[in-house]
């Protein structure tokens, strides 16, 4: 009977350590099943550390999801994520508890460092952009709030060169003459007397130059005061 050699690779050895895995999957010979550990812990710790990236992108980036329920919920999925990790790392390891533990460490280690290392640069790049973006707006409007004392409809050019034509370039200057139309004051509505005979009040112009109430004519020089007045 043939002897088969087992070589202990590297887990950093991904090639060489993956097909050693799969080897012993397949070999009858050997116990257990590798992959049946991989593949759900692969797909667990994936599944884990993407809906963790985008909890961190909505709380830190976009701002959608308050900081508190964020965080709770990766607090929630970190186990789910380690767990995984953790099948994954029992599975390629052979069933070694001590490489298994130390791999996992490994490898969720660099996870957070990688994803702190991209949330800082994400919010970093986005408070850079925003404030350059502040500070072109800023200077717009600097520009536009100097500019707009000495331009008009033509563009920024002064107002003497436009109403001028230009320094004699433009169209002649043409002068628009109104007529103004004087209209006479109304005369003063004359004012009411008071009947010497009976003491009423009346205006002898609406009365026919008599007394409504006694029917007395009124008087010469009633009649000259009320006019004059």
């Amino acid at each position: 009977m043939a002897l088969k050699t087992t070589w202990n690779y590297s887990p950093f050895n991904v090639g060489d350590k993956t097909r050693q895995v799969v080897e012993h999957h397949y070999d009858d010979e050997k116990p257990g099943k590798p992959l049946y550990f991989m593949i759900p812990g692969g797909i667990i710790a994936l599944a884990s550390l993407g809906l963790i990236v985008l909890l961190g992108y909505l709380v830190w980036i976009k701002g959608t999801l308050s900081q508190n329920d964020g965080t709770l919920l990766i607090a929630l999925l970190a186990p789910f994520y380690i767990g995984g990790v953790f099948l994954f790392s029992y599975g390629y390891e052979l069933y070694d508890m001590v490489k298994a533990l130390r791999l996992t460490a490994i490898v969720v280690f660099i996870t957070v460092a990688a994803v702190v290392i991209v949330a800082v640069l994400a919010i970093a790049l986005l408070a850079m952009g925003k404030q350059a973006s502040g500070s072109s707006n800023s200077s717009r409007s600097r520009q536009s709030s100097s500019g707009g004392a000495g331009s008009t409809g033509y563009g920024s050019w002064p107002v003497p060169l436009v109403i001028g034509g230009i320094g004699g370039l433009g169209s002649p200057t043409q002068t628009v003459t109104r007529e103004v139309v004087q209209v006479p004051a109304e005369p003063p509505r004359p004012k009411p007397i008071q009947c010497p005979y009976c003491g009423s009040s009346y205006v002898p112009e609406d009365t026919h130059f008599a007394c409504p109430n006694c029917g007395a004519a009124t008087p010469q020089e009633m009649l000259t005061t009320s006019a004059g007045n």
